[in-house]
């Protein structure tokens, strides 16, 4: 398997890249709108909502939140999980920038 090269790419393309990927798994779509709908949430309550076992919902849970999606507090025992307000707005403003554009050649191919 070859090497990615990402480093050829902006920062942009990256990042667009990055967040595209972490949207293509149904899971991690499902986790998400289970936040927006309750504005938080701990990780049992996933695993009973989306119908994944909880190792499976974590290494989601993870992976969104490295990636700015999510943040989660500490509270005992448990993490609670809500989305991060600012990073959402921040990729939904450069998705939308991305494609909200035309292709100025109507009858191409």
């Amino acid at each position: 398997m070859g090497v990615t090269k990402t480093e050829i790419f902006t920062e942009e393309q990256n990042r667009l890249s990055q967040i595209a990927k972490a949207l293509a798994h149904p899971a991690r779509i499902a986790i998400l709108q289970h936040l927006f709908k309750i504005n938080s949430c701990v990780c049992g309550d996933l695993v009973e909502e989306i119908g994944l076992a909880q190792p499976t919902i974590s290494q989601h849970l993870k992976e969104l939140k490295r990636l700015g999606f999510i943040k989660g507090t500490v509270e005992g025992t448990s993490v609670c999980y809500c989305i991060d307000t600012d990073n959402w707005r921040s990729m939904r403003k450069m998705l939308f920038n991305f494609l909200d554009r035309d292709n100025p050649i109507e009858n191409c191919c």
